[in-house]
C-alpha cells in the first residue's frame, strides 16, 4: 500500500509530548526548523485527525486535542499517539475502498467483480470509481497482511475475510486474549502493532458486549511514550534488511539544534537544511532499553560501519539492491566490530574491571545477582566475603557507565584509569553541590 509521508507530524508530537507546551510557538517552530505559518497549519491538520477519530469513539472517549496532549498519565488507557499512526498509514480513498470491501465480505465469500460492484455502490457519487485492477491489488494486500484469505475452489476466487480469531472466542475467552495483548502491548516492543491488534479486539468486545459498559483492568502504559513514533521508521529498515537494499534518508543529529526541517517547494524561499543526507545498507536495528531508543547500524559506502538514532531520521526511503554475499560480508564485518558493545558502540575494545561490594546483612547479595544477570559477557575472577572483582571487554566505555554509575557507593571502578578518573570527578562535584547546604542547616 502506498503510504504518505507523516515525517513531521512524528517531529511534532514528539516535540509536543516531550515539552508539555514548555516552547511557544516561536520557540516550537524553530526548533524543529518550520515556519510559524507551517505550525499553525499542522496544529490545524493534527486536530482534524483527532475529530475524525473521535467520530468513532463513544461520548465518553472523546475529548479535545490540547486536552489529551496535556498527557494525563491514567486518564485514558488508550494510547494519544496511536491515532496519528491508524490516520496516516493509509491514503484517504484507500481507507474508505479497503472499509467497504471488508464490509461486504462480513456476511459472505465473494469473487473480485462481485466485489468491485459492492465498492461501487457504497462509495459516495463524487468519488472517483476503482476498476478491477485496483480490487485485485487490494485484495492482493488484504490477503498479505492477513486480513483476507482465497477460499479453496477454482476460478473465479472467492476472497473470505478471516475474523475466526474473534468470531469463534467465547466472551471470556476474548476478554483474556484482550488483557494478555493490552499488557504486552505497553511492555513489549514494537508496541504499535500491539496497539493496533488492541484496538481492534476492543471493538470486537465492544459489538459482543453491546451497550453494556466495558471496564479498562489495567493501565499499564510504555515508559517512553514519545518513542512509540519512533517506529514509523522500525517495521521500513527491517523490510529493506530482509530485501538487503540500500536506504536514503536526511538525518538530524541529536546535537543539532533543530530536529526537522521543512521541505520547500518554492525556490525562491528555499533555504539550506541543517540534517544531512545518508544512504547505507542497513544490517541491524537494536533498541535501547535503558534509555528507549532506537538504533539502526549499516554501511556506507566509504564511510564503513556506521550508526543513527532513528528519533533524527526522515524522509527515509529504499534504495538499489545488493548481493546476498555482500550483504553478509558486510554483516559479518559489523558482528565483529560490535563483538564487544555494550550495545551498539564500535570503538576501540578496552578492559574494565570492577570492585563490587556485597550488601551488608542482608538475607539475599543482590548485587551478586543484579551484576549475573545484567553483566553480559562479564565474568567474576575473584570473589571474597565482603566483595567481588569483575571483569569485562567492552567497545569504549561510555555504554557501561551509566550500568556502573547506578551501583552507587556499591561499586569501584579498578581499571581503566581514565573511567576510574572520570567517576571521582563526578563524585567530587556531587559532592560539592550538597556541601553549601548542609553547612546552611
Amino acid at each position: 500500500m502506498a503510504r504518505e509521508s507523516f515525517d513531521k507530524e512524528i517531529q511534532f508530537l514528539r516535540m509536543l509530548t516531550l515539552t508539555s507546551g514548555a516552547y511557544n510557538r516561536q520557540q516550537f517552530a524553530d526548533r524543529l526548523g518550520i515556519s510559524v505559518h507551517t505550525f499553525d497549519k499542522t496544529i490545524r491538520r493534527l486536530k482534524e485527525i483527532v475529530q475524525s477519530v473521535q467520530q468513532q469513539l463513544p461520548a465518553e472517549q472523546g475529548h479535545d486535542f490540547n486536552e489529551m496532549l496535556r498527557l494525563n498519565y491514567y486518564e485514558s488507557a488508550d494510547p494519544l499517539l496511536l491515532f496519528l499512526f491508524r490516520a496516516k498509514s493509509l491514503k484517504e480513498t484507500e481507507s474508505v475502498r479497503l472499509a467497504l470491501l471488508l464490509t461486504a465480505l462480513q456476511s459472505q465469500p465473494l469473487t473480485t467483480m462481485e466485489l468491485l460492484d459492492a465498492c461501487c455502490e457504497g462509495l459516495p457519487a463524487y468519488s472517483a470509481l476503482p476498476d478491477e485492477k485496483t480490487i485485485r491489488s487490494d485484495l492482493k494486500y488484504l490477503v498479505e497482511v492477513g486480513v483476507v484469505r482465497k477460499e479453496p475452489g477454482g476460478r473465479p476466487y472467492r476472497y473470505a475475510v478471516r475474523n475466526d480469531l474473534v468470531t469463534e472466542l467465547t466472551d471470556e475467552e476474548l476478554l483474556d486474549l484482550y488483557d494478555f495483548v493490552d499488557v504486552m502491548a505497553n511492555t513489549q516492543l514494537p508496541s504499535v502493532q500491539g496497539y493496533l491488534l488492541r484496538d481492534h479486539l476492543k471493538k470486537a468486545m465492544r459489538r459482543q458486549a453491546g451497550a453494556q459498559e466495558i471496564a479498562e483492568p489495567f493501565l499499564y502504559k510504555y515508559h517512553y511514550y514519545s518513542r512509540i513514533l519512533d517506529e514509523a521508521h522500525v517495521h521500513p529498515l527491517l523490510h529493506a534488511i530482509r530485501q538487503r537494499r540500500c536506504v536514503t534518508f536526511l538525518y538530524f543529529s541529536a546535537a543539532k539544534q533543530s530536529i526537522y526541517g521543512s521541505q520547500n517547494t518554492n525556490p525562491l524561499f528555499e533555504k539550506e537544511t541543517e540534517g544531512r543526507e545518508h544512504t547505507i545498507l542497513p544490517l541491524q536495528v537494536i533498541y535501547d532499553h535503558q534509555y528507549g531508543r532506537w538504533y539502526v547500524l549499516g554501511h556506507a559506502g566509504g564511510k564503513g560501519i556506521m550508526k543513527f538514532r532513528m528519533e533524527g531520521m526522515t524522509q527515509l526511503a529504499e534504495g538499489e539492491p545488493v548481493s546476498e554475499k555482500r550483504f553478509a560480508d558486510l554483516l559479518a564485518v559489523l558482528e565483529e566490530r560490535t563483538r564487544y558493545s555494550w550495545l551498539v558502540d564500535t570503538g576501540r575494545a578496552v578492559k574494565v574491571r570492577v570492585r563490587f561490594f556485597n550488601p551488608e546483612g542482608a538475607k539475599r547479595n543482590f548485587i551478586r545477582e543484579r551484576v549475573l544477570l545484567q553483566g553480559q559477557w562479564g565474568t567474576i575472577t575473584e570473589e571474597e566475603s565482603e566483595s567481588f572483582i569483575y571483569e569485562i571487554t567492552v567497545n569504549g566505555i561510555t555504554e557501561i557507565k551509566p550500568w556502573l554509575r547506578s551501583f552507587g557507593s556499591s561499586c569501584e571502578v579498578l581499571e581503566p584509569k581514565r573511567l576510574r578518573q572520570e567517576f571521582k570527578q563526578e563524585w567530587k562535584e556531587l559532592q560539592a553541590y550538597y556541601e553549601p547546604i548542609r553547612e546552611n542547616i
